[in-house]
């Protein structure tokens, strides 16, 4: 008898928070706001330095280039000898921002520019026919 009352309270427990989580979640989707991102705004460009860049330089070329118009300033990569960075290509160019950081320092370097038979590839692995990207996209088109 007492067993049976301590398992319809556990059971009504479980319940509850069930209800509760689901609810929670019913609220959170009605109520969030869908992202907003620029990517197709968003494109990485690289420059290769003819010598190794320590940290000081590093420095001193993320701070130039984040005075640049149209760079996002959290996304600029600096390693041995590359400098990979995002700019928004409806302000900028990879040229423009090449040309301005070489006006703003004495760097030996030059603009990475992607050889023509990469250039066309697709750069996306994913089939973008198969089901699982079709049901992905549903899911996400649903949620936002």
């Amino acid at each position: 008898m007492q067993i049976n009352k301590t398992i319809k309270k556990v059971l009504w427990g479980v319940m509850l928070t069930f209800v509760l989580f689901f609810g929670i979640l019913i609220f959170h989707i009605i109520t969030a706001k869908p992202a907003v991102y620029e990517s197709p705004n968003l494109q990485v460009s690289r420059i290769d330095f003819k010598e190794n860049i320590d940290s000081v330089a590093a420095k001193k070329i993320c701070a130039d280039l984040r005075s640049i118009k149209g760079l996002t300033s959290d996304s600029i990569i600096v390693k041995r000898n590359v400098v990979v960075y995002f700019h928004n290509n409806k302000i900028t160019d990879s040229k423009k921002v090449y040309d301005e950081l070489m006006t703003k320092g004495n760097y030996s370097a030059e603009r990475y520019i992607l050889p023509a038979n990469l250039a066309s590839k697709e750069v996306c692995p994913v089939d973008q026919n198969s089901f699982s990207y079709k049901m992905s996209q549903k899911i996400n088109r649903f949620f936002n």
